[in-house]
């Protein structure tokens, strides 16, 4: 069926719902990879079977140790993608596209593109799935000094954030319409909304006690959907949470026996009876208390724990969790551990590297998307300069995150030029960043190098 036979006014409000919510990719629910994702929803915490024991005068708490390794794969893939800011190589041939460069520069720095890609990288990693929606509001806005009626802004929408994403495809692969379901609270009640977005309208209903109505139907003018939807079949943890449980019940179960055992026993080697005298109970106990004979031995007895074998057991998971995902272990404690050069420590994101290439095709394309469809946008905003919106070429390149020694790279440039220089004063004082006014601080060198350093200095 056609997306305009699908949400034709004709129809009922529930039929077309139901056909925008047919998905044609599979995505796994957020409801399950949210137990994944966070700790305390991991089976160390929500066991039925593994409760605290409650008797008529204390509580015996079990030990429960969670590890957040899937949230931390989530964050250092988003840190390996986007932690060094994408680049949008612009090639202008003449005046008018090397303005538009400008402008469409600006814009993505006003939505501080950089913060929402670090967001969306996020989204997708854990929940696989995210959808970018950009809007324009009718109001006077300025970007690389170009005045224009339109104000052209950008939200993130994820399960993560309780928004469910319905894209729609047609039999060729195309997006034909992209919904997206969300719930907002309104005078004590929950109201449930389903929002669609095709290349030539946008429309929302509203769901309140059962009954679905339509609250908005309006044109799409640019002859594009919007949005730009991304998705992944699995998680960036992949299967590896199995492995990170396996983890967590050894750390647990450990400190249960830490627990009973950690403090000494006294034994008595006797053959007589020997009066025990008062033992403390509990955890807080430092010994215990008896009496024994005359010819009677005792001495503390310690529980000699399998410390070597628990330690191994958890490293080896944690060293096979970041092999298995490519990802580096740049804890503290790991980089501090063995000594290494510069150039070693660079060695070690090799790995992390060709993990960044082998992701980078699904964000490279979501990226000339999200091109396209400022492009749409700024055709409204610039109407005079649609031509050159048109022409201007532009590519986009993901660097991944890596070590870099400056004066080992400035080095290896001064000697491609054979020790001329590479960079002017004002370019070297504006990258340091440690003054406001450029022109101020170079006036202000200018005069201190013209004062005679012979000359004393007057009273």
């Amino acid at each position: 069926m056609d997306i305009k036979e699908i949400t034709s006014e004709t129809r009922d409000a529930g039929s077309i719902i139901a056909d925008l919510k047919k998905k044609s990719v599979q995505v796994p629910e957020w409801a399950e990879l949210e137990k994944e994702y966070e700790p305390s929803n991991h089976p160390v915490v929500t066991d039925k079977l593994y409760r605290d024991k409650v008797t008529r005068k204390v509580v015996e708490r079990m030990t429960r140790i969670t590890l957040g390794w899937q949230k931390l794969a989530t964050k250092r893939m988003s840190e390996l993608m986007f932690g060094i800011p994408v680049q949008r190589v612009y090639k202008p041939t003449n005046d008018q596209e090397k303005q538009v460069a400008e402008i469409m520069e600006a814009i993505f720095k006003r939505n501080r593109i950089d913060s929402v890609n670090i967001e969306r990288g996020r989204h997708l990693f854990a929940s696989c799935e995210n959808m970018t929606l950009w809007y324009a509001q009718e109001q006077p806005a300025e970007y690389a000094g170009q005045r224009t009626q339109l104000k052209l802004r950008c939200k993130n929408y994820s399960p993560m954030n309780g928004v469910s994403i319905y894209p729609l495809f047609d039999e060729y692969g195309d997006l034909v319409a992209l919904s997206l379901e969300y719930n907002r609270s309104e005078d004590d009640r929950t109201i449930t909304y389903f929002e669609t977005y095709t290349d030539s309208e946008h429309i929302r209903w509203r769901t309140d006690t059962g009954t679905i109505e339509e609250e908005t139907r309006e044109p799409i003018e640019l002859m594009k959907i919007p949005a730009i939807y991304t998705m992944r079949p699995e998680p960036i943890w992949e299967d590896q949470s199995e492995n990170v449980y396996e983890a967590e019940w050894t750390l647990s179960r450990n400190g249960n026996y830490i627990r009973k055992n950690a403090r000494p026993n006294w034994v008595i080697f006797s053959d007589n009876n020997v009066k025990y005298g008062t033992e403390p109970a509990g955890d807080n106990a430092g010994r215990n208390i008896l009496q024994y004979g005359q010819n009677d031995k005792a001495q503390y007895v310690t529980w000699q724990q399998a410390i070597d074998s628990i330690k191994f057991h958890i490293e080896e998971i944690k060293r096979n969790f970041f092999m298995q995902l490519q990802l580096p272990d740049m804890s503290m404690d790991s980089m501090k551990a063995t000594p290494m050069s510069g150039e070693a420590r660079k060695m070690m994101f090799i790995d992390a590297q060709m993990k960044v290439t082998d992701e980078s095709g699904i964000w490279l394309e979501a990226f000339d998307r999200e091109i396209n469809v400022i492009r749409a946008f700024m055709k409204k905003m610039y109407p005079t300069l649609a031509s050159a919106i048109d022409s201007l070429s532009v590519e986009v390149v993901i660097t991944p995150y890596q070590i870099r020694d400056d004066a080992e790279r400035i080095g290896n440039l001064m000697n491609a030029t054979a020790g001329k220089a590479i960079m002017s004063q004002r370019t070297a004082v504006a990258n340091l960043g440690y003054v406001e006014d450029v022109d101020k601080e170079l006036a202000d060198i200018a005069s201190e190098s013209n004062i005679d350093v012979f000359q004393e200095p007057m009273m």
